[in-house]
């Protein structure tokens, strides 16, 4: 586990020109509608960027996902491929975590690239910053370049996440959905996006760690954990975690040896999955957050649109009712 930031690495960014490789640690590619893929491609064809895929890539078992060494084999053969500048996942799943005692970490330290996916991938994110100190991004995986509508928001971030150098603002966005836009591209459903929700005021800088709040919970008790002190958390958590789900695991990470955060920001719940009073509740039970500043509503995490958020970069908060922001100021 690095011990101090010096150990952090920042990858190049991705430019104009640069090949990306398409891998599937979770789930397959084989589920995905050949016409999102196509519309995906032509995308990040559209950034400047080329797209190519992992030999195993399209491979599914029982639980729509390839075995593990295959899932291994494409990590490392992204990594090590010279002419890849860049890595994203195909979707989530349920298990990037098999994957972790077979990963060559001293490949991945020597061979830093981006790295992008979130959800289940961010086990893997959270693993790989915490085993080699390189930065990885929990962001926009690579089907989501297959939204024809409402996307503007998701590549704007994701550019400026990982294909710039320049600190930047997580700005709210005007509208967000919740929609399965993947089966019906043209019957968006936006709503109104009433901003962040401050919950408690205040200001914090530091490294970000960022989550699915349940797969980093995955990550307890072994040695990919990442540093959870003197750290600002971001943390997110899909509509099958319903509020009691939602708080015991919240409980079960603020009860983890060393817990001492700085801040916390959280991401939009999707639709239904958790009201203002429950969530106010959960929080002021936790005495270890009593303290610190506290935003949720923040645009990344399971709805749409969605920001990219540097895993092992620095950021600025300010948590209030007249200013409040979420700025990334190395990533």
């Amino acid at each position: 586990m690095i011990e101090r930031l010096s150990e952090r690495i920042i990858p190049e960014k991705l430019q104009p020109g640069n090949i990306i490789r398409i891998i599937a640690p979770s789930w397959s590619l084989s589920i995905i509608d050949k016409g999102v893929q196509s519309f995906a491609e032509e995308t990040l064809k559209n950034m400047g960027l080329v797209v190519t895929y992992g030999n195993h890539v399209s491979e599914s078992d029982l639980f729509r996902s390839s075995s593990i060494q295959s899932r291994v084999e494409d990590i490392h053969s992204a990594f090590l491929d010279s002419n890849v500048k860049g890595i994203l996942t195909v979707i989530g799943g349920w298990n990037s975590n098999q994957l972790l005692q077979y990963l060559d970490w001293d490949l991945i330290r020597t061979h830093p690239k981006v790295f992008c996916g979130f959800s289940d991938i961010d086990t893997l994110n959270n693993a790989i910053f915490s085993k080699t100190g390189l930065v990885t991004y929990s962001g926009p995986h690579f089907i989501f370049f297959g939204q024809k509508h409402h996307f503007e928001y998701t590549k704007e971030y994701f550019k400026k996440a990982v294909m710039s150098n320049e600190p930047f603002f997580l700005d709210p966005s005007s509208h967000w959905s919740d929609d399965e836009w993947y089966l019906n591209q043209e019957g968006r459903h936006l709503v109104d996006n009433k901003g962040p929700l401050v919950i408690h005021e205040g200001e914090a800088e530091g490294v970000v760690v960022c989550s699915n709040l349940c797969s980093l919970n995955l990550l307890q008790g072994t040695e990919y954990m990442p540093p959870l002190t003197d750290i600002v958390l971001f943390i997110e958590e899909a509509k099958f975690s319903n509020p009691s789900q939602f708080d015991r695991d919240l409980q079960s990470l603020v009860q983890q040896r060393g817990f001492g955060i700085r801040g916390l920001v959280i991401g939009r719940f999707q639709q239904g999955a958790m009201t203002v009073d429950q969530l106010n509740y959960i929080l002021q039970s936790k005495r270890e957050l009593q303290d610190i500043p506290i935003i949720a509503n923040v645009d990344f995490g399971h709805t749409d649109p969605k920001g990219t958020i540097p895993v092992g970069g620095m950021v600025r908060i300010r948590a209030s009712r007249v200013n409040t922001f979420v700025q990334f100021t190395e990533h």
